[in-house]
This record gives structure tokens, sequence and C-alpha cells, in this order.
């Protein structure tokens, strides 16, 4: 009777530090009922703790079962052999999906269409491992069996294909690392540095640099025709 009491306690805390985790990092989030309630991504993380437990304890059937269901009703799509830290946030949820080698450390937060993935390339450790405090934005896609560092941010959309390492930014398909800063990740996918328009900016300068000589040039043949 301990054991179950133990368990039933062990699980409310989870359960409401998960809850907690979810209030401080979305401010639609009005009460911890609400999220409880509905919020698909809360349910999807509630429903992969039980199907990773029952995997660890060897029943592979069951543990999948349950997490067909959950995909089903929140259209996340999370493998219970996936090892997940504590206060993963999936923020609207829709399309995401985790694999079964995955590792994603604790306060990590993915956005809708986020993939996990492998390459089908690889044998044994397939899918990515995630650093502690990672912000993955929309529809992102991290495919491999390499690390992306503690603190990184990967930009909507990006395509990554290699390490990233801690505290980075990497954006662009396929992505790549275009600031690395030593302070804590935070949530905004706005501000990021975008790769193809900066590069779009450094060859209009160059351009604005060729058209201002060629006027020189073109200024100074004038002068010499007139003398």
């Amino acid at each position: 009777m301990d054991t179950i009491v133990k368990a039933a306690f062990a699980a409310y805390h989870n359960m409401r530090r998960e809850l907690a985790s979810i209030r401080e990092r979305d401010p639609a989030a009005s009460s911890d009922l609400e999220v409880a309630l509905l919020y698909s991504g809360y349910h999807a993380v509630l429903a992969y703790r039980i199907a990773h437990k029952l995997q660890t304890k060897g029943y592979a059937v069951a543990a999948r079962l349950i997490s067909q269901t959950a995909k089903f009703f929140t259209g996340i799509e999370i493998h219970p052999g996936a090892k997940i830290g504590k206060g993963l946030f999936i923020d609207h949820g829709t399309g995401v999906v985790i694999g079964e080698t995955a590792e994603i450390g604790d306060n990590c937060t993915l956005y809708q269409g986020v993939t996990l993935g492998g390459t089908g390339k690889d044998i044994g450790k397939r899918h990515p491992t995630i650093g502690n405090n990672v912000m993955i934005g929309a529809g992102a896609k991290v495919l491999g069996p390499f690390t992306v560092g503690d603190n990184c941010k990967i930009a909507a959309n990006a395509v990554v294909l290699s390490a990233v390492p801690a505290d980075s930014t990497a954006v662009g398909i396929p992505a790549r690392v275009v600031k690395t800063a030593q302070k804590r990740v935070d949530l905004d996918q706005v501000h990021m540095p975008d790769p193809v328009s900066q590069e779009l900016c450094r060859l209009r300068h160059q351009l604005d640099v060729l058209e201002k000589r060629l006027a020189d040039l073109e200024n100074t043949a004038s002068s010499s025709e007139r003398n």
C-alpha cells in the first residue's frame, strides 16, 4: 500500500510540475484547469509518461497502444521508447513526431509540426538528443543521431542534419549556426537572424558600390569628351 501511495503522490507531483512549466511559458494559459482539460500537448506528454513506464517494464504492445491512442486524440506522436526529461511543453502540437531513440532534456519547448526523426541510414541510435532549455520552432525537422546542445534555439522550418553546439541559434535548410551566445534561450521565434536575408543584404551593398563606381566612371568619361 505504501508503494502505491508513493507512486500516486509522485505522479501527482509530476503532473503539477508539468502544469507549472506550461503556465510559465504560455501567456495564453489562464489556469491549471484550462491546461489540464484543453491542452493537447499536455495530454500527449501525460500519455507518454504512462506508455514509457510500460515500455521500460517490457509491455511494449500496451505501451504502443497508449501512444497510438494519444496520437489519435492529440495529433502528436511520441514513441514510448523515447527518453524525455521534465517540463516538456508541446505548444499547439499538431504534427509533432518524436522517434523511438530520441532523447529530450529538461524544460524544452516544441511547436507544431516539429519532427525529431531519423534519416533511415542509421542503426541503433537513430534519432537526435536534445539538451536542456531548447526551443524548436514550428515545422522544424531535426534528423539523425546527433546532439543539439543546451539552451539552443532552432528556427521555424529549419532542417537540422548535424550537431548544434550549446547556446546557439540554427536556421535554414540545411540549418547552420548563425549565432552563439552564453545566455538562456527565450521563446522569441521572430527576432532570429536569417542567413538568406543577410546574404541578400550583402549582395545588395556590393551592387550599390559597383553602381556608384560605374556612375563615377561614366561621369569621368563624359567630362573627358567635353574637354
